[in-house]
């Protein structure tokens, strides 16, 4: 199950669970504009593919929240 990490890693951007957020497959989390642009679809941490992250249901929260554990990497490292 998606951790749903709640902020950016690069921009530190708060991400609700329904966020348009980026994700690889190792979880690392960023922010559309990020994700998308300074990024350019490409993980800085493994060299994935950043995909769109999925929108857990409202009704699912509950029984599996989202993480509160805030992850965030060297903002100024180039990408």
């Amino acid at each position: 199950m998606l951790e749903l990490r709640p902020n950016c890693e690069r921009c530190d951007k708060d991400l609700p669970p329904d966020a348009d957020a980026r994700i690889c497959t190792f979880e690392c989390t960023y922010c559309a504009d990020c994700g998308d642009g300074a990024l350019k679809a490409v993980c800085p941490n493994c060299g994935g593919d950043l995909q769109k992250r999925p929108v857990r249901p409202a009704t699912m929260l509950a029984k599996f929240p989202p993480s509160t554990k805030r992850v965030i990497k060297n903002k100024d490292r180039p990408a």
